[in-house]
């Protein structure tokens, strides 16, 4: 998904063959528009070239993305509503892409004032003295997102602005604008403003937005002052937070032109992309491997022992790709000064029981199941792993993976197995070939791609009850004799 500049960043040096002046805007035949009709006219104009609308958002093409998409050409200020880890914010973060790449602004100008539309009394009367010979600047559109993680101790000193004592030191007088030091609204005036968990802002502060959203102005501490904000206002928040712990009040509810409803990958394959496309990986991971930890992360957030108020994030998935890949670079780096060849990192469906562990703390589970959380984690990861297994290698012949380790002969595996001693063990086995081609392997595998393919079998006929497994003292899994 697209990256968003910090606010506190340098903005991008705009190209030289911008005008400079109010006058030579002026005569290109530039027009002021709001940020919602520039975003509307940008929108469409992705629409009609077929370009992406919001680059790297996964799996909420057909549900979520054309409520958006309804929001934004209406002009609506909207609230993205759904459980953590369903990306509200990334979404949020890839409006900003919809602005104009630059817009002029009057230099100097904490509002981002437009040179055609200036709103406070100095940059009024600074307009009106230079003409058309004013200069002006250039504001790129990563500059133009402001956002807030909503929190009980966020002030509206904060989000709207506050009387700056200082300039009140310097003689101004109280009812002078120029004594208000602007908050993060304003400030973002011409862009897009964020409110990450909205519910979490206290409610007396919520009030202070709600004339940004239907008047679109603010009001500080009393002043008569009425600047007429351009920015579109969108909102995070967590449902359960919605109706409970914290609530977004009627008022402010009212005045959000869209509330729309987001979701985890609805199925399978979005749910892989997502990991694909979020996961930095330090090592090789299979596809099967890949879809065990996809399947496992669904199971967890079907399962009745989970809290289904809090959800299961998309980051439960990613994070288990991550650590996959961890640990076969763990066994990569522990077995490169002992085995005969340097061994490359290439995960196993072994190196998946460690997130059983490592991740427990991404989930909320019912209370009755209080120190029972590895032992479900664990059987639901088996659980995916199995149906993996049938999914991926259904109507295979795997007697000859059976047939290996019968008459008491055994394989043994393990973290800190080399794929050459697992090969080694295997020797030729019937049907291997057709196993590493379903798994997506190829027709040249790697000796560390056959053994995780193997590994992959082997834990599959014990799942399915059609081969014996036993876990030795030292940690390595000893497969053989009947399930």
């Amino acid at each position: 998904m697209g990256r968003v500049t910090a606010p506190n960043q340098v903005s991008p040096v705009p190209p030289a063959e911008l005008p400079g002046t109010l006058g030579a805007l002026r005569a290109t035949g530039h027009q002021y528009r709001t940020v919602k009709q520039e975003i509307r006219d940008n929108l469409l104009a992705r629409m009609r070239t077929g370009e992406d609308r919001f680059p790297g958002i996964v799996g909420y093409e057909d549900t979520v993305l054309p409520e958006v998409e309804r929001a934004l050409l209406a002009g609506h200020d909207m609230v993205l509503l759904g459980e953590r880890g369903q990306g509200k914010t990334r979404l949020i973060r890839a409006l900003g892409a919809l602005l104009d790449e630059w817009t002029p602004v009057i230099p100097g100008s904490v509002l981002n004032e437009h040179p055609m539309h200036p709103l406070t009394p100095a940059s009024r009367a600074l307009v009106d003295s230079a003409g058309d010979d004013l200069p002006i600047g250039w504001l790129h559109r990563s500059m133009r997102y402001g956002e807030k993680l909503a929190t009980p101790d966020t002030s509206v000193g904060d989000l709207i602005g506050d009387v700056d004592p200082v300039r009140l030191a310097q003689g101004r007088t109280l009812g002078d604008p120029e004594t208000i030091h602007f908050g993060l609204v304003p400030r973002t005036n011409r862009g897009v403003f964020a409110v990450n968990e909205l519910p979490d802002l206290a409610e007396r502060i919520q009030v202070a937005l709600l004339n940004v959203l239907e008047e679109r102005d603010i009001q500080v501490r009393g002043y008569q002052l009425r600047l007429p904000l351009d920015l579109l206002l969108v909102a995070s928040a967590n449902p359960e937070d919605y109706t409970n712990r914290g609530r977004i009040i009627t008022p402010l509810k009212d005045r959000f032109g869209a509330e729309i409803r987001t979701h985890y990958p609805l199925d399978l394959e979005l749910e892989l992309a997502l990991i694909r496309q979020e996961a930095d990986l330090v090592a090789t991971v299979p596809e099967h491997v890949l879809e065990v930890l996809a399947r496992f992360a669904r199971a967890v957030r079907e399962s009745p022992s989970v809290d289904p108020r809090s959800g299961v994030s998309a980051r439960f998935a990613i994070a288990a790709a991550e650590t996959v890949a961890a640990a076969a670079l763990r066994r990569s780096g522990l077995l490169g000064a002992t085995a005969d060849r340097a061994e490359a990192p290439v995960a196993r469906v072994g190196d998946a029981v460690s997130v059983t562990s490592t991740l427990r703390g991404k989930v909320e589970f019912e209370s009755g199941e209080e120190g029972r959380e590895i032992e479900v984690l664990a059987h639901l990861l088996r659980t995916a792993t199995a149906d993996t297994f049938r999914a991926r290698l259904a109507g295979l012949d795997l007697s000859g993976f059976t047939t290996l380790v019968a008459e008491g002969e055994v394989v043994e595996t393990g973290e800190l197995v080399a794929s050459a001693e697992l090969l080694r063990q295997v020797g030729t086995v019937p049907g291997l070939a057709k196993v590493l081609d379903r798994l997506g392997l190829g027709d040249a595998p790697s000796p560390e791609e056959a053994a995780a393919g193997i590994e992959f079998v082997l834990e599959g006929l014990h799942l399915t009850r059609r081969l014996g497994k036993d876990v030795t003292e030292s940690g390595r899994t000893v497969y053989g004799g009947r399930g």
